[in-house]
């Protein structure tokens, strides 16, 4: 767990060393999220996502002061994975520069893999970006030299507030389809 905690430390820092400037964001209402079948959500004041049933939620006291919601996958004393939500991390004025933002977070060492725009219900205006890093073992986190795959949602709110969803997994212990899942479970508001 102390990987993520770092990354989103080290994300924290490097955010704010960003001046970035920019306008607009907008709202579409028209797409609703859904969440799926026996899963639950994590809820915040500007974004909801939905996790899966293997997923437990983090009390306040469990993570990060950076996160406003998080929820991990634990295999024995090991975090494998883990989905986290950060309100207000950034200046930006579009999900582009949240993206930017987002990308200047990712733990050092990492190859991020793409950027892309993508549909999240409740903005029309929101970015994905792609990542992967190997893990260096220590205590709580997955196996030394476990690859670990990354993604942040990221955009604006409806009070034009950034927000970022990071969703990482020790390879292999999140599907493919239930990653899609948790990324149309999103509900900007």
């Amino acid at each position: 767990m102390k990987i993520f905690q770092r990354a989103a430390a080290l994300g924290l820092g490097a955010v704010v060393a960003l001046a970035l400037t920019g306008c607009g964001g907008g709202d579409d209402q028209s797409k609703a999220a859904a969440v799926p079948e026996g899963w639950s959500e994590l809820t915040t004041k500007g974004v909801d996502v939905a996790y899966p049933p293997a997923f437990k939620p983090q009390s306040d006291a469990e993570r990060s002061k950076y996160n406003a919601a998080a929820a991990d996958l634990t295999e024995g004393d090991r975090t494998v994975g883990i989905i986290t939500v950060q309100l207000n991390f950034t200046t930006a004025h579009d999900a582009e520069q949240a993206a930017i933002a987002a990308e200047a977070g990712v733990q050092l060492g990492s190859k991020i893999e793409g950027t892309k725009k993508v549909e999240v219900a409740g903005t029309d205006d929101a970015q994905r970006i792609d990542f992967a890093f190997v893990s260096d073992g220590d205590k709580g986190q997955p196996v030394k030299g476990a690859k670990i795959n990354g993604t942040i949602v990221t955009g604006l709110d409806s009070k034009d507030k950034t927000f970022a969803i990071r969703i990482d997994a020790q390879q292999g212990k999140l599907t493919d389809a239930d990653l899609a899942k948790i990324i149309e479970s999103i509900e900007v508001h």
